[in-house]
């Protein structure tokens, strides 16, 4: 064989052929993530004005928010300025409505809030049967089983020690 049909491939031409493949396989890997990402960017829901999310929220919560609107800018009060060297007046005293002694807090203990009837009944009697009386609600498409007699936290707190034992897990709950 002649010189001609020999090819030699020494250390440092591998390195160099290696190093531009893993440059060019780590730049294909980049512009294929950004192109992902825009693409995911195009897909993706348009979000939502303030306006729209305020009309999906509940009617109560609505009303609530109400108040931190105001009467708009065309309507603003303005404060007037106060002259630090013009003698002060003596602040006039407030005459409050006669306040109404705090009503204390009733509390009750919910055993269980399920769809099944079935099993709020189950719960029901196995709580009747531990000494406690219940009473079963119907709320938003959800049977409760409750303790029938609300009353201060720490009372539903020693009942829930006595129902945890009994095998129950249940949860404070505010009687409104």
């Amino acid at each position: 064989m002649s010189q001609r049909d020999q090819i030699s491939i020494g250390n440092q031409s591998i390195l160099w052929v290696a190093g531009v493949g893993v440059g060019l396989l780590t730049l294909t890997f980049v512009l294929g993530v950004q192109v992902g990402k825009q693409s995911a960017a195009l897909h993706r829901p348009v979000q939502k004005g303030v306006e729209e999310e305020l009309k999906d929220l509940p009617e109560p919560l609505i009303d609530q928010l109400k108040i931190f609107e105001g009467d708009g800018p065309d309507k603003l009060v303005l404060t007037p300025k106060v002259d630090a060297s013009a003698p002060r007046e003596a602040p006039k005293a407030e005459v409050k409505p006669a306040e109404k002694a705090p009503k204390p807090e009733a509390w009750t203990l919910q055993l269980v809030a399920t769809p099944d009837a079935a099993e709020a009944k189950r719960v029901a009697d196995k709580a009747r049967a531990a000494g406690f009386a219940t009473v079963t609600l119907k709320e938003k498409g959800q049977v409760k089983v409750r303790l029938a007699k609300p009353a201060g936290r720490a009372a539903m707190d020693k009942a829930a020690e006595k129902l945890t034992k009994a095998g129950f897990k249940p949860f404070a709950v505010r009687v409104e």
